[in-house]
């Protein structure tokens, strides 16, 4: 797998292709998507990707809970978090625990220039050469 993998968690399908497409242009991959939160939480028990996309608004299991349960297991202290939602009033409290918030709708080139920073500042804390 790759040292930069990525799961967008987005259970709307044309903003989950333009996430996954983004993060992609960025350097991520692979790149996996998950409509549901449940999937999400089975997907991160067993996956550590160095980049998560995640919706606050899922089926299954919310994003808060997805980002608490990233923030405390170990295997993934080393992953960020880009929090991408229409609802400025949740994520605030949030933005502490990530890495960005965005406030949807978010455009292909928002989301690729900061994933392409994180994915070079990833690289610099793990001693990579620097990606392109």
């Amino acid at each position: 797998m790759s040292r930069y993998a990525a799961l967008i968690i987005e259970d709307d399908v044309f903003q989950s292709e333009i996430f996954a497409k983004a993060v992609e242009a960025a350097g991520f991959e692979p790149v996996e998507v998950v409509d549901d939160g449940q999937a999400a939480l089975a997907y991160l028990q067993t996956h550590a990707p160095a980049l998560v996309v995640l919706d606050l608004h899922l089926p299954g299991a919310l994003g808060d809970d997805i980002l608490a349960y990233i923030r405390q297991a170990p295997h993934l202290a080393a992953t960020r978090v880009i929090l991408a939602t229409g609802n400025p009033h949740m994520a605030d409290p949030l933005q502490g625990q990530s890495d960005l918030v965005l406030l949807k709708p978010v455009s292909f080139t928002q989301l690729r220039d900061l994933a392409m920073r994180l994915r070079r500042s990833i690289a610099t804390e793990r001693g990579d050469p620097c990606p392109e």
